[in-house]
């Protein structure tokens, strides 16, 4: 897994530290956007192999940013992880219904993170 990227577009500090130190745990390389536009720009430039996209980002939020990754044919293979700390039922539909491949809810279970965010390498 050591030459795996994944693009994490997450605008709190502290949540970006955990998910970066738990994926270099897992040796996987990260990438850090802390707004959906330089986000949409990394994805582009890096080819990462999964995107974790922060729902509510400031400006263009993670939803609207899914959506144009998903139309861009040099982007739209990319799995993309919705994390939000929204845990309402209709929350996951938006996610999935925006493009997302899937759906992780903060706060983050360190004991099961790496394995959910493995699944997406196995499709």
């Amino acid at each position: 897994m050591e030459d795996r990227k994944i693009l994490v577009i997450e605008d709190n500090e502290l949540n970006m530290k955990l998910v970066r130190t738990l994926l270099k745990l897992g040796n996987f390389q990260v990438i850090e956007a802390v707004d959906a536009e330089t986000g949409i720009q990394l994805a582009r430039s890096t080819d990462p192999d999964i995107i974790l996209m922060d729902v509510q980002l400031p400006g263009m939020d993670g939803l609207e940013a899914t959506q144009i990754l998903k139309k861009d044919p040099e982007t739209h293979a990319i799995p993309i992880v919705a994390l939000t700390s929204y845990a309402m039922t209709g929350d996951k539909k938006k996610a999935l219904d925006a493009g997302c491949d899937g759906y992780i809810t903060k706060p983050i279970d360190t004991r099961t993170f790496l394995d959910e965010i493995s699944r997406f390498f196995r499709r």
